[in-house]
């Protein structure tokens, strides 16, 4: 078992732990928890034996192997399943001891060496490398690909399926997620359930922990503390114990104040001086309780858009990709205002590349996007540099958005804005090249409030965020009142925040009809599919639309919430109540938009024949009354779009 006893880590002046105890049995899975900064990367190390405590002990088993993901680029031109192979350190000590043995031509020595091979899985460690590849998403045809060849986040996935390569006793993985899209994610957290040894994990993403871990250590103020079971029954018993600690400090403070005031009234009388002496005495025995002090959470919202255009915007034929290679293409969708869509797809399908084109940061390869007067995009791309200037200072960053939103804006109300997101002091003259990765993140969501938008196109926003400012993005979303286009592989944050979802897979945009459970059905049937050499499954067709709920009980009052949790999610309940009556105007304008697309394709190919040199007169006659018909079917299908645009704003605006 790993042992922690009185023991105390600083880095630098920081005390990062004091007097902390702690015991992990073996096999048991662990969830590192606490605020970005608390010190949970520091007790990795001091756990992989790159620190040493400054007191107390670390006792960890001599025998135990440590399984842990690099955090260095990997930089060679090693194929990938090699690259993988070379983390099973038994193996690679095996490997090197036949290649010695063979040299030195030690006939002993080979069979020893052929037994410690055989002991390592040598004959099937091929097979169980592209294994963990494929499970994170690797293409067969990437298996033998030089490292060099894939991209930071692909390498970093080579990086995890390298520590999981190796037999560990002991791993310790940090922030393993950050680079997996939803169906590695699955697959790591499968992976993970069956592992055998000891694991300690810091994430930020609840379902993880919950699917993976049965104990929670949460950090904070340098002190550890065990809860037993996963981050949802953590959260559940930690306020519970900060509730029990508040009401007994509360409780001995009434305590002391009525001692006192027993002292302070008969302290001169002579008949009562012994009483008021043996209360003295009392209160200088008493061991006196802290109050519960946490750490104020980080809380924000968005401001109330200046308009709200519906729809928001129409994808007509649309294609989107770089250049000239098109990554998805024929893209029909109709965006309206307070939609809330999540966007899914694996790594690669072109989520990034479709919401890029959306907030025009990439022009259309083909078809139109059609935008909703005074449309106002906020866009929190994957990489936060993309938005930011590395030599900027945060407030330099806010002076130049000011000077094109709000020229009028002093230079204190930018200070003041930024101190709502945490940049107070001497931070806002801090280079952003040198901010936190979550500091970054912050300081992008700043920079879309003061924009006032009212369509969110936001990829991967949580990727830096701790669990704290999760929560607090997740209750900002949920009470802005525009449209909201999320990407993320937060799935705690998408069933919180998305009413529907847009699938994007082999080069097509559709609609999913299902929730998160549905999709990662349909993620493990297509890669068992596919594995097989079958088709994959077809994505679930969208339901007949259901019938609307009545008015009044649409409209029928909520309770009066008691806490800004209950009201975000009676937030979310009333506006999952709009959806639900406003989802067969929303199909049926999708239906619309789909059937406008075909018969434009027929009118082009009508005009086409028409076009070509000696057609005959009944040919021309023929094609003529297919083009009228083609016409009279536009004209009512485009007057029948705008009743129901019309209908759509009319009950979301009384909605």
């Amino acid at each position: 078992m790993i042992t922690l006893r009185n023991l105390t880590l600083r880095r630098g002046t920081k005390v990062v732990l004091e007097r902390a105890n702690l015991v992990i049995n073996p096999g048991e899975k662990v969830a590192l928890v606490g605020r970005n900064g608390a010190g949970k990367s520091s007790l990795f190390a001091l756990l992989a034996g790159r620190l040493h405590a400054d007191a107390g002990e670390c006792e960890i088993p001599p025998k135990w192997r440590l399984g842990e993901v690099a955090q260095q680029m990997p930089d060679t031109d090693d194929g990938a399943t090699d690259f993988v192979l070379a983390g099973d350190l038994p193996l690679v000590r095996a490997q090197q001891q036949l290649a010695a043995a063979e040299a030195a031509d030690d006939g002993h020595a080979i069979a020893q060496a052929h037994l410690a091979l055989e002991e390592a899985g040598a004959f099937d460690a091929r097979a169980r490398a592209q294994a963990l590849l494929l499970g994170l998403g690797f293409k067969p045809a990437e298996l033998d690909a030089p490292v060099d060849s894939f991209s930071g986040g692909w390498r970093m996935r080579l990086q995890l399926a390298r520590a999981l390569m190796c037999p560990a006793d002991l791993l310790l993985l940090d922030e393993p997620t950050n680079h997996l899209d939803l169906d590695a994610l699955v697959w790591l957290e499968s992976w993970l359930q069956r592992f055998a040894g000891t694991l300690v994990v810091i994430s930020h993403d609840r379902e993880f922990l919950d699917a993976v871990t049965t104990v929670t250590v949460h950090l904070d103020h340098a002190e550890l503390t065990r809860y037993g079971g996963n981050y949802t029954a953590f959260e559940e018993m930690r306020a519970e114990r900060l509730a029990q600690q508040q009401a007994a400090y509360a409780k001995q403070q009434e305590r002391i104040a009525h001692l006192q005031r027993f002292i302070d009234r008969f302290k001169a009388k002579a008949t009562k001086a012994r009483q008021a002496q043996s209360r003295v005495k009392a209160l200088a025995r008493m061991e006196r309780l802290a109050p519960v002090l946490t750490a104020s959470d980080f809380a924000f919202e968005f401001r109330e858009p200046a308009n709200l255009p519906n729809p928001m915007l129409a994808l007509k034929s649309v294609s989107c990709g770089y250049g000239s290679t098109v990554i998805v293409k024929d893209v029909e969708r109709t965006v309206l205002a307070g939609q809330r869509i999540g966007i899914l797809g694996a790594n690669g399908q072109g989520k990034s590349t479709l919401v890029k084109t959306i907030a025009r940061v990439l022009p259309p390869l083909a078809g139109t996007i059609t935008e909703g007067k005074g449309l106002a995009i906020g866009y929190f791309a994957q990489q936060e540099m993309d938005l930011l200037h590395a030599d900027d200072t945060p407030l330099q960053q806010m002076v130049r958005l000011a000077r094109e939103v709000s020229p009028q804006a002093r230079e204190q109300d930018l200070r003041n804005f930024l101190g709502q997101f945490q940049f107070g002091g001497e931070m806002v003259h801090q280079p952003v090249g040198t901010l936190s990765g979550g500091e970054k993140a912050r300081l992008v969501l700043a920079t879309i409030v003061w924009q006032r938008p009212n369509l969110l196109l936001l990829d991967e926003p949580t990727n830096h965020l701790d669990l704290q400012t999760r929560e607090a993005l997740s209750i900002a979303l949920n009470e802005f009142d525009g449209t909201v286009m999320l990407v993320s592989h937060d799935r705690a944050l998408l069933r919180e925040v998305c009413d529907e979802f847009w699938l994007v897979a082999d080069g097509a945009v559709q609609p999913f009809d299902g929730d998160l459970d549905d999709y990662q059905r349909w993620l493990l049937e297509r890669s068992r599919a596919l594995l097989r050499g079958g088709a994959a499954p077809a994505v679930p067709a969208p339901a007949s639309p259901p019938a609307p709920a009545p008015a009044a009980a649409a409209r029928a009052p909520a309770p009066a919430p008691a806490s800004r949790r209950d009201d975000r999610k009676a937030q979310a309940q009333a506006r999952a109540a709009l959806a639900q009556r406003t989802r067969p105007l929303r199909i049926e304008l999708e239906r619309i938009d789909q059937r406008l697309a075909v018969l434009a394709r027929e009118r082009a190919e009508v005009e086409a024949a028409l076009s070509q040199p000696g057609v005959a007169a009944a040919d021309i006659a023929e094609l003529g009354r297919r083009l009228n018909h083609v016409a009279a079917e536009v004209a009512m299908l485009e007057e029948r779009w705008l009743e129901v645009g019309a209908e759509l704003e009319q009950i979301t605006a009384g909605g």
